[in-house]
């Protein structure tokens, strides 16, 4: 990837030559007080004078990106940044498969792609929103850093969306920017688009839950957005997928953490059965079983945002050449789905069955089947940190029929080892499976702030290693700043 350099002259950092694109600046230029206004209010509660030790992109190159350093986060420099254009690009599938991409919204298809950016702008200031009062229970400075640097590249991920919106969809499409800022997540009468994006971020697993398995659903999306015959919107969502590998590292890591933290308190104490719940927690740890329930909650959460198993609008959106699959270049096939199938979990007369569909009617399914073999990539290297302590327990995905409130499976109850049950059996057992209010009661409990550098609270590991290199007690951030 050639070095594309960042232009800092502007108030808008950039790599897409807005000094000369006057009439997209001020457009840009109009929407950043509302902006502002709306990070003021919404952004993280009670920091945002605080010295907070942040990367920021300098150029595209992915070896050397960004730069680290101490910034107020309302002073961040967000910007539009492109990944380089590919000399002579084709569409990479659909109808239009091998045609030169398109530099342009074809005419046709504007509706569509609009659509589909103001989707993808909606998630993420969501996600700022609901993260905005965890900052106040941070396990340690460096976690503090973390969601912070989450927060200001979700922030940069919706400028992004909004440069496509104003620099192609003229007025329509400053009137879906301006709307970004008015919905609220969880709102009752302004929400967010995506169910996911209302629920309530209440603390700390709940956090790093999000930001692996909901963050990885933005990869997902992302990755597929990348691949678009709309080469602007492709080169946007291949540079968004440099920042969206460190939201999924900070939840991966810092579930980790908490799974590590948690066996070596038992292990020291003596207690090996994980059932000993109370036991697990009177040491101020959180058990394994109720990891594995925020689990099952953050992963069916998720995989709704695939939407339905069958699907005519993503059909038409890859048949368009618009979105298209995870990693579309590496699959072996036409790229057009004309006659192809794709095995698909059914409800057929009472059981789940796996039936054979049109894979381009089927193309959500085999998004999420891609999401769910990461997911499992993830779950591995936990299990190997429980299994390395010695501690006897298995942390596992749920089946994918397992408390849906979209799709196939939506009226349905499903255990988690995939089993169809009845309302009262659902009933009986539903506080087994998913958290109950004692279990986020007394989560809520230990969400105690640490805000000594090289201190962490006592529920959560230390990291291997710092961020930038920094050693143990680095203050990453200056809150009396």
């Amino acid at each position: 990837m050639t070095i594309e350099a960042v232009d800092y002259t502007t108030k808008i950092p950039n790599n897409v030559n807005l000094a000369e694109d006057r009439q997209v600046l001020r457009a840009l230029e109009s929407w950043h007080p509302g902006y502002i206004d709306w990070w003021m209010d919404m952004g993280p509660e009670g920091f945002q004078q605080s010295l907070v030790y942040l990367r920021t992109a300098v150029s595209v190159d992915p070896k050397g990106w960004a730069k680290f350093d101490y910034v107020k986060m309302p002073d961040y420099r967000w910007g539009i940044l492109l990944a380089p254009q590919e000399e002579g690009r084709k569409i990479p599938f659909g109808r239009h498969y091998g045609e030169p991409a398109w530099q342009d919204v074809p005419g046709e298809y504007r509706a569509m792609l609009r659509r589909l950016v103001v989707i993808q702008g909606d998630t993420e200031p969501a996600s700022v929103e609901q993260q905005r009062h965890l900052g106040k229970t941070a396990p340690s400075l460096y976690d503090l850093r973390n969601v912070f640097q989450v927060n200001v590249e979700e922030g940069r991920h919706l400028w992004a969306m909004v440069y496509i919106l104003q620099k192609y969809f003229g007025r329509d499409g400053r009137e879906e920017a301006a709307e970004l800022l008015q919905r609220r997540s969880g709102d009752a009468d302004k929400p967010r688009m995506l169910g996911a994006f209302n629920e309530a971020t209440p603390d700390w697993l709940s956090f790093h839950m999000f930001t692996f398995f909901t963050d990885r659903d933005g990869k997902m999306q992302l990755e597929s957005l990348a691949q678009s015959g709309f080469d602007p919107l492709s080169r946007t969502c291949r540079f968004m997928l440099t920042e969206e590998a460190h939201h999924m590292f900070v939840g991966e890591t810092g579930v980790g953490r908490t799974i590590q933290r948690t066996c070596e308190a038992m292990k020291a104490a003596g207690i090996d059965d994980p059932a000993a719940i109370d036991k697990v927690r009177a040491l101020g740890v959180i058990d394994l079983p109720t990891i594995q329930k925020k689990l099952n909650l953050h992963y069916t959460l998720s995989l709704d945002l695939f939407g339905s198993e069958m699907s005519t609008n993503a059909a038409n959106t890859f048949t368009a050449g618009l979105k298209g699959r995870f990693q579309e270049t590496k699959i072996e096939d036409d790229h057009q789905l004309e006659h192809a199938t794709y095995p698909v979990l059914k409800l057929v007369d009472g059981a789940i069955k796996r039936v054979d569909e049109p894979a381009l009617t089927a193309i959500n399914m085999r998004l999420r089947d891609d999401y769910t073999a990461d997911c499992q990539r993830g779950l591995d290297r936990w299990n190997k940190i429980i299994d390395k302590t010695g501690v006897g327990f298995k942390l596992a995905l749920p089946h994918v029929g397992f408390h849906r409130q979209i799709g196939e499976f939506k009226d349905a109850h499903v255990s988690p080892d995939g089993k169809l049950i009845d309302a009262v059996a659902w009933d009986r057992q539903k506080s087994a499976w998913l958290p109950s209010k004692d279990d986020g009661d007394f989560i809520a409990s230990l969400m105690k702030p640490v805000t000594e550098p090289g201190q962490f609270a006592n529920w959560i590991a230390p990291p291997r290693v710092g961020i930038d290199n920094k050693p143990g007690d680095f203050e990453y951030v200056k809150i009396a700043a």
